[in-house]
C-alpha cells in the first residue's frame, strides 16, 4: 500500500488536492501514484483484493470446480464484480473525502460471504481481510482503525445474517478471534502509517531546509566571487597555520603579489623572507613579521606599509588583516587585504620635493628681507615709519618660520643643538610671553614645574615645541577656561603636559592629528587661524630628540598633548 500526505492514503477517493510530501526513499512510488487520478487511486487500493479474488477463481476452478454450483459462492463472486466495478464506474472526485471507505467495508462482507458459502475448504479466505483492514487503518483520520474492525466483524455477522441463521459454535470462535486480530492489525497499521507519514514530513521539512541553506549558500558564494572578482584590491585568505585558502584575481594577476604568494600552491605557507621589504625599502621582513604569520598568530593590522618586488621596481603596499572565528565545524583565519599605493607613495614623495624646494627658494629671499629690515631699522631718519617697519619684520619672520616649518616637516629631520637645560625655566619664560594672548581669550595659564628640570635638549626647539602648544591651546580654547601646564620627572624621563578646556578633537580628528596640514573641522568652521603644521613640526623636533609625543581629546571637554624627552 502506497501511504500519501492527501486526508488519506493512494486509495483516498476523496481528495482534491496533492502533496509535496516527497520523502527520499519513495520518490518513484510517489511519482507514480501521485499522477493518477482520483478513480485510479481507488482502483489501486482495491487491486489487491481484486487480484486475490481472481487467484481464487483461478484455484477454484482447477481444484474445486463443483464449488461453483453453490448459488452462493456465485453470488458472492458477482459481489465481489459488483465491488471492483463500482470502484471504476464512480466519479470519486466529486463525493466526499471519506466516501471511499465504504468500499473496504464491502471487501469485508464480500469476503465472509465467499468464505461462508464456500465452506471450511474456503476459511482461509480470512486472511484477505488483511486487504481493506489495512486501506482503512492506513488512514490520517483516527477512527478509520474502527471502521475496520467493524468491517471484521460484519465479515462474520453478515453471512451469518443473509442465511437466516445464527453463527456456530466455531463462528462464534472466529467472532471473537477475529475481530481481535485484526484489531491488532489495524492499530499497529495506523501507528506505522502514522509514524512513517510524520518521518516523511520531517524529512522533506528537512530536505527543503537544507535546499534553501543550500541556495542560500550558493547565492553568498556567487556574490562574494562577485565581490572578489571586481574588487581592485589583492584580497588573500590564510588559514590558522598561515597556508593559503583563498586568493582574487587581483592578487593572483599582480606579478609582485603573486611572487608573495609563492609558487607552491595553495597548502603551503605563503611568502617566503626576503620578499617582503619593511617601510625603509631595505630592510627583508623576517618570516616571523611576514603578513601571514602575523595573521596566522592572530594579530590584527592596519595599513601596514610593505614594500616588494625587485630593486629599482618595487611597489609600495599598505596591508590589513582581521582575523575570523571558527564556525560550522570550519577552522579559522584571516583576510589580509594588500592594496597597491606606490602611486600615493610616489605623489607623497613629489609633494614633500616640492615643498621643500619652494621653501628653500623662499628662505634666502625673506633672510635678505630681514637682514635689510634690521639695516634700515638701526640707520636713523626712519622714526615716522619704524612702526610700519616693525610690522614688516614681524611678518617677515613669521612667513621665515613657517618656511623653517614646511622645510622640517618635508625632511622629517631637524637640526639640533644639545646642551643642558632647565624644562622647568623654558616653560616659565614661554607661559610669561603666552600671557597677553590668554588674557584676550579670558584664559587663565597655570604652571605646576615647582623644581629645576634640567636634560640635554636644544633650548630653542623646545620653546618652539611649547610655544606651539601653548598657541594651540589658546587659540583652541576661545570661551574662556583654564590651561594647566605640567612638568615632572619620572623614570621615562622628563614629562611636560599642557592641558586645555577647549574644543577637543573626536576620534577620528586625533588619529589625524599630526598628520601634514590638518585642521580640525570645528577649527574651519570658527576660523581659528593656523597651517597646521603645528603638531607635526613639535612630534618632529621631540623624536629628534629621541622622545614621543601624543594626544588625548574629547569633544566640548579638552585636549591634553603629553611630550617625553629622554633622560640624559
Amino acid at each position: 500500500m502506497v501511504i500519501q500526505e492527501q486526508q488519506g492514503t493512494a486509495g483516498d477517493a476523496g481528495l482534491a488536492r496533492k502533496t509535496t510530501v516527497q520523502p527520499v526513499v519513495s520518490n518513484r512510488l510517489d511519482g507514480l501514484f501521485g499522477g493518477l487520478s482520483a478513480r485510479m487511486r481507488v482502483v489501486a487500493a482495491q487491486s489487491p483484493v481484486t487480484l486475490a479474488m481472481a487467484l481464487v477463481i483461478v484455484a477454484t476452478a482447477v481444484f474445486s470446480p463443483e464449488t461453483f454450483s453453490n448459488s452462493l459462492f456465485v453470488a458472492a463472486l458477482v459481489f465481489h464484480l459488483a465491488i471492483a466495478a463500482f470502484c471504476v464506474t464512480m466519479p470519486w472526485g466529486r463525493v466526499p473525502a471519506t466516501a471511499f471507505a465504504v468500499i473496504p467495508l464491502m471487501d469485508c462482507i464480500a469476503i465472509g460471504l465467499t468464505r461462508q458459502a464456500g465452506g471450511p475448504t474456503f476459511s482461509v479466505l480470512s486472511v484477505m481481510l488483511v486487504f481493506p483492514v489495512i486501506w482503512l487503518s492506513a488512514q490520517v483520520r483516527p477512527y478509520m482503525p474502527a471502521l475496520a474492525i467493524g468491517g471484521t466483524v460484519l465479515s462474520i455477522v453478515a453471512p451469518a445474517a443473509l442465511q437466516g441463521a445464527p453463527p456456530a459454535g466455531g463462528s462464534m470462535i472466529r467472532t471473537l478471534i477475529l475481530p481481535l486480530v485484526m484489531s491488532v492489525i489495524a492499530v499497529t497499521a495506523h501507528v506505522v502509517a502514522t509514524t512513517i507519514r510524520r518521518q516523511r514530513i520531517t524529512l522533506v521539512e528537512n530536505e527543503h531546509e537544507m535546499a534553501r541553506t543550500l541556495g542560500e549558500s550558493v547565492r553568498r558564494q556567487n556574490l562574494l566571487d562577485a565581490v572578489l572578482k571586481a574588487v581592485g584590491v589583492g584580497v588573500w585568505v590564510v588559514d590558522r597555520r598561515g597556508n593559503t585558502v583563498l586568493t582574487n584575481r587581483a592578487m593572483r594577476a599582480d606579478p609582485v603579489l603573486a611572487s608573495v604568494i609563492g609558487s607552491q600552491g595553495g597548502s603551503s605557507p605563503a611568502g617566503g623572507p626576503g620578499l617582503l621589504m619593511a617601510a625603509d625599502r631595505s630592510t627583508p621582513v623576517t618570516a616571523g613579521r611576514l603578513p601571514a604569520a602575523r595573521a596566522a598568530a592572530g594579530e590584527a593590522f592596519t595599513d601596514e606599509l610593505y614594500w616588494a618586488g625587485p630593486a629599482g621596481r618595487q611597489r609600495a603596499y599598505s596591508v590589513s588583516s582581521q582575523s575570523f572565528p571558527p564556525a560550522g565545524g570550519q577552522e579559522g583565519g584571516a583576510v589580509i587585504t594588500f592594496v597597491d599605493v606606490t602611486s600615493l607613495i610616489s605623489a607623497l614623495a613629489a609633494k614633500d620635493n616640492f615643498v621643500a624646494t619652494v621653501s628653500h627658494e623662499l628662505r634666502t629671499p625673506l633672510t635678505s628681507i630681514l637682514g635689510y629690515l634690521e639695516l634700515v631699522l638701526d640707520e636713523p631718519g626712519h622714526e615716522e615709519i619704524q612702526e610700519e617697519l616693525l610690522v614688516v619684520r614681524r611678518n617677515a619672520e613669521h612667513l621665515l618660520s613657517l618656511v623653517n616649518d614646511l622645510i622640517a616637516v618635508a625632511s622629517e629631520r631637524v637640526d639640533l643643538s644639545l646642551e643642558e637645560t632647565d624644562l622647568a625655566r623654558l616653560l616659565a619664560v614661554e607661559i610669561n610671553a603666552a600671557l597677553p594672548a590668554a588674557a584676550s581669550n579670558g584664559l587663565q595659564l597655570a604652571l605646576d614645574a615647582g623644581q629645576p628640570l634640567p636634560g640635554m635638549m636644544d633650548p630653542k626647539r623646545i620653546s618652539q615645541v611649547i610655544q606651539s602648544l601653548l598657541s594651540n591651546a589658546i587659540k583652541y580654547s576661545p570661551d574662556g577656561g583654564l590651561v594647566t601646564v605640567r612638568a615632572y620627572r619620572n623614570g621615562q624621563g622628563l614629562v611636560c603636559t599642557i592641558t586645555d578646556t577647549g574644543l577637543g578633537m573626536t576620534e577620528e580628528e586625533q588619529e589625524q592629528a599630526f598628520t601634514k596640514f590638518f585642521r580640525s573641522a570645528r577649527s574651519r568652521e570658527t576660523a581659528i587661524p593656523g597651517a597646521g603644521l603645528g603638531l607635526i613640526v613639535s612630534k618632529t623636533i621631540v623624536e629628534g630628540h629621541g622622545g614621543s609625543i601624543s594626544l588625548d581629546s574629547e569633544p566640548g571637554v579638552g585636549t591634553s598633548v603629553t611630550f617625553i624627552l629622554p633622560p640624559s
